[in-house]
């Protein structure tokens, strides 16, 4: 039963995206764009702790 549910978010995911995708796709494309800039923020981020952790 829960794999059932599990399969249908599943397929309601995908066809949102799709749908969000192919009715919007300058926001689409912003959506991700933002995702990958938040996705280097951290890692910028992590290097300047690591950084200054084992740094001199």
């Amino acid at each position: 039963m829960l794999m059932r549910f599990r399969r249908l978010l599943g397929y309601a995911g995908i066809a949102f995206v799709a749908f969000y995708l192919f009715k919007m796709p300058e926001a689409a494309a912003a959506s991700v764009n933002g995702v990958f800039d938040r996705i280097l923020g951290g890692a910028d981020s992590l290097a300047v702790f690591f950084s200054a952790v084992l740094g001199p």
